[in-house]
């Protein structure tokens, strides 16, 4: 899913949500010859009707003045803070964004494809009311709402980005249509602060069990991440058996990533890709609407990884030592002036040891882990 379009979604110069983090993913799609093996589709933008099924009335208003007045914010709604500063444009970029999302739950729905994904989404941190963490408009939220809509009984969102999905948490807390998983840095230490700890499980009398928060310690690296992820995230999905799984693969758990506190190499950030790709086949029946999310290296990190995830969901995977194409580099230097990385890999070979050989009561990784099985897997009838 892509327009052009969505480089308009555009905070300004200062802000580290910079557009050519999209452009630059796009150029080296096209560099790396992955249009041979995906369709190219755009969507329309999320008109009212869709965006009202997860924001209010209010709220998209005020996204509106804003959008042709940035001068005309309102505090209440988080459009005139330093995450979230209004700009022109801003509603028709946001809606864009969700559009694209929606349209490849849509393509899902209709069989048109069984996977779909649009990097420049993933936008997981805006709430029903309000702006938040670089987020206008929560098309997560929308792309599974609009599922919800056509029919679909259960979906399963798993947000790996370094920031807890509390966006998407927010909207389906008290819906057990929906199983929230989120894999992040323990608030405690990050944005958002108040939200993603073990004992967040949904609704306790309308969707228990309906979510679940796997906060790992600041300084989580590849081995401890991948195992944390594997621990925690399949016995939970094989339990729920979704019939269409949605994943936000952030890329600000990268070690050169400035926004968070993990130091994961690409290669551990493909290897979650790989997950959710093999996920959706085994308990999705392949339907797959992968997105993107944060990431702030952006040249170093962003275009890679979220290359990787288009080769992954197209069967035509990147040979992780694949040479970066010297006509992207050039680009690269042409918008940014800076020189780009040189090959598809960080140069890692990320291993990792199963749950069950054995938990370490001293391993901060292991004790988060054990935190989060004995929070939400009995609420699910499982065994922590």
């Amino acid at each position: 899913m892509w327009d052009d379009g969505v480089t308009r979604y555009d905070f300004g110069p200062e802000h580290p949500m910079k557009p050519v983090r999209l452009e630059l993913t796009m150029r080296l799609v096209e560099d790396l010859g992955l249009t041979r093996h995906i369709e190219l589709a755009g969507a329309r933008p999320a008109g009212e009707s869709t965006l009202r099924l997860i924001h209010r009335p209010d709220y998209i208003e005020a996204v509106r003045r804003a959008s042709a007045d940035p001068r005309d914010t309102d505090r209440w709604h988080g459009l005139e803070s330093e995450d979230n500063p209004a700009f022109a444009g801003m509603h028709e970029a946001a809606a864009l964004i969700s559009g694209l999302s929606v349209g490849g739950a849509e393509a899902l729905h209709s069989g048109a494809a069984t996977h779909a994904v649009n990097f420049s989404g993933g936008l997981h941190h805006a709430m029903p009311g309000s702006a938040a963490g670089f987020c206008v408009y929560n098309d997560a939220s929308l792309a599974i709402a609009r599922l919800l809509e056509l029919g679909v009984q259960r979906v399963a969102y798993v947000d790996l980005d370094a920031h807890h999905g509390d966006g998407v948490q927010e909207a389906f807390w008290d819906d057990p249509r929906v199983l929230t998983l989120s894999v992040h840095e323990h608030p405690r230490t990050l944005f958002p602060h108040i939200t993603g700890r073990p004992d967040e499980t949904g609704d306790p009398e309308k969707a228990p069990g309906s979510a679940a928060n796997l906060a790992l310690p600041a300084g989580t690296s590849d081995a401890g991440w991948l195992r944390a992820v594997h621990a925690v995230l399949p016995e939970l999905l094989a339990d729920f058996r979704p019939q269409v799984l949605v994943s936000q693969h952030g890329a600000d758990t990268h070690f050169e990533d400035l926004q968070a506190h993990l130091l994961l190499s690409l290669d551990a950030q493909r290897a979650g890709i790989e997950a959710a790709h093999d996920w959706a086949h085994r308990y999705a029946d392949g339907r797959w609407l992968a997105l993107g999310g944060g990431g702030y290296a952006v040249v170093d990190v962003v275009p890679r990884l979220w290359a990787h995830l288009t080769a992954v969901a197209a069967h035509a995977p990147v040979d992780p030592a694949t040479p970066v194409p010297e006509s992207w580099r050039q680009t690269v230097y042409a918008l940014t002036r800076e020189s780009g990385p040189w090959r598809m890999t960080d140069g890692r070979t990320p291993k990792w040891l199963d749950w069950e050989a054995g938990y370490d009561p001293a391993d901060p990784v292991d004790q988060a882990v054990l935190a989060t099985r004995r929070a939400a897997f009995p609420q699910r009838g499982l065994l922590p």
